[in-house]
């Protein structure tokens, strides 16, 4: 499903203006990324946690050039569904 998708579905089922949805749409996901940039979690109960995860310093080998090289310490956004999530997926398959 895409962005546009999610757009259209929340439109149809609520009966409010494509545009307006479209900038609360975009502003959840601004808020989001904002949040997560200053290590701030977002969390939303009955649907999961958008985090911020550490990933440590590896050496990771460039085959083709047989070289080493390190990759440093770096974060990575991430998102970790609540468990009503998880077993609603789970009791679709």
């Amino acid at each position: 499903m895409t962005k546009a998708e999610i757009v259209n579905e929340i439109a149809n089922k609520t009966g409010i203006d494509k545009n307006a949805v479209q900038t609360v749409v975009e502003s959840f996901m601004t808020t989001v990324k904002v949040s997560l940039s200053q290590d701030d979690n977002v969390y939303l109960r009955g649907f999961g946690s958008f985090i911020v995860k550490e990933r440590a310093q590896k050496t990771a080998r460039n085959i083709s050039k047989k070289t080493t090289i390190v990759i440093p310490a770096h974060k990575i956004p991430a998102f970790k569904p609540c468990k009503t999530f998880v077993n609603v997926v789970k009791k679709n398959q």
